[in-house]
């Protein structure tokens, strides 16, 4: 970067880049894991998964709260020489840098169907509504400080990636209108639609 400035990334956008992928590869598993009778039947595994799917959703919801918020109450004003990053960018990079994760847990909750039809996909499932959930928390974190909040680049891509970890020491912040990601994480709507 230019004259000590440094890559940003909206901290709701790497929350959420997660969810989605989590999602639908815990729905597929669980779809797929339906048609195994399993060890416990499908009626025992199914109810298992919605049980662990509430679970999971709620814990990963809810996981670091804390933190984040510390983290937004010290932000910082971006500098002008920071470089704010595209949103789909963002997306790329954690889903590049999770893939064999991604893969890792979509084969496990595939072969916990032998045991528990379904319940490991609705896991799955369970943790991209918790990082759906926690993203939307972020952008009614960020309307109430009328701010988006950003995290270094470089940060993220050691110990895993997460805006909370270790190496990510402070927030930035920027005004509502910065980059091309609503409060949130979302796609920002142009002002002209409807």
């Amino acid at each position: 970067m230019v004259r000590g400035g440094h890559g940003l990334a909206r901290v709701a956008v790497v929350v959420r880049a997660g969810a989605a992928p989590l999602w639908w590869l815990g729905v597929l598993a669980a779809g797929i894991g339906v048609l195994v009778p399993g060890l416990t039947g499908r009626r025992i595994g199914v109810l298992a998964g919605a049980a662990l799917f509430l679970v999971t959703a709620a814990v990963v919801a809810g996981t670091r709260r804390k933190r984040y918020g510390a983290l937004a109450r010290g932000a910082a004003r971006a500098g002008k020489h920071d470089v704010l990053q595209d949103r789909g960018v963002t997306v790329r990079n954690w889903r590049r840098g999770h893939r064999w994760w991604l893969l890792l847990g979509f084969l496990a909750a595939l072969g916990s169907a032998f045991a528990a039809p379904a319940a490991g996909g609705l896991l799955l499932a369970g943790a991209g509504a918790g990082l759906r959930a926690k993203a939307a928390w972020i952008g009614r974190l960020e309307h109430s400080e009328d701010a988006l909040l950003w995290v270094r680049v470089d940060w993220l891509s050691q110990r895993g990636g997460a805006p909370t970890g270790k190496p990510a020491k402070a927030f930035r912040s920027t005004g509502v209108a910065a980059g091309d990601a609503a409060p949130g994480g979302g796609r920002r709507v142009a002002a002209g639609r409807v």
